[in-house]
């Protein structure tokens, strides 16, 4: 077998382990930015039942394939947010843009760095039991995420990121999660939302084992 070929089957070698995470995780980021726009009550959106399942496909890719071919996922779902940022600052909704700049960097940010976490505690914890490492990483990564993203879209402490972006809605005080103290409603919504990823977290452990079984699984 000559260089060329082999160069050409290592190729093909990495676009098979690669392409159904990248699809998967262009799928969840994609329909995560459609459904963040519809309300799920009152502190929720539907977005924040599929956006958590972005975890699980780093974690199968780890797990399978390795942290190398998880983080070229990771950046893959990194790039197809920022072209969804990109769309959603053109689209014009009743209160202006569907995307302020606000929310495209606290969304990038939020996502790289939680991801690539992922990505790092998962691995170092890899050789314990089957269901620590995903567990451990999903749950740190996914707090780093919530902090970041609710944070930097929303704080009223962090409004010279954009000046002419009016958060003031997201900051009134109200009674945490409609019953707790006083707070601005974007912690209650941040504290919503990080609820859903910790149950997903635990619910996800069940097609984690399914799927890595069934990639492990020796060809008859």
């Amino acid at each position: 077998m000559g260089p060329s070929l082999r160069n050409l089957v290592k190729t093909d070698q990495i676009m098979t382990r690669l392409m159904p995470g990248i699809l998967a995780m262009a799928a969840i980021v994609v329909a995560s930015n459609i459904l963040v726009q519809f309300l799920f009550g009152q502190w929720l959106t539907w977005g924040a039942f599929t956006y958590p399942f972005a975890f699980l496909v780093t974690d199968v890719m780890n797990r399978v394939y390795g942290p190398s071919t998880a983080r070229k996922v990771v950046f893959a779902g990194f790039v197809t947010g920022v072209v969804c940022s990109v769309i959603g600052t053109q689209i014009h909704g009743e209160f202006g843009p569907l995307v302020t700049l606000r929310i495209a960097i606290g969304s990038g940010i939020a996502f790289l760095s939680a991801q690539l976490l992922d990505v790092a505690i998962f691995d170092r914890l890899r050789h314990g039991s089957w269901w620590r490492a995903p567990v451990v990483s999903t749950i740190v990564g996914s707090s780093v995420d919530t902090v970041l993203f609710f944070s930097i879209a929303f704080s009223g402490g962090l409004a010279w990121i954009e000046p002419g972006n009016d958060v003031s809605w997201a900051n009134i005080s109200l009674p945490f999660l409609g019953f707790g103290p006083e707070s601005p409603l974007w912690v209650s919504l941040a504290a919503a939302d990080w609820g859903v990823k910790l149950a997903l977290a635990l619910i996800a452990l069940v097609p984690f084992r399914l799927i890595v079984r069934r990639l492990t699984a020796p060809i008859a």
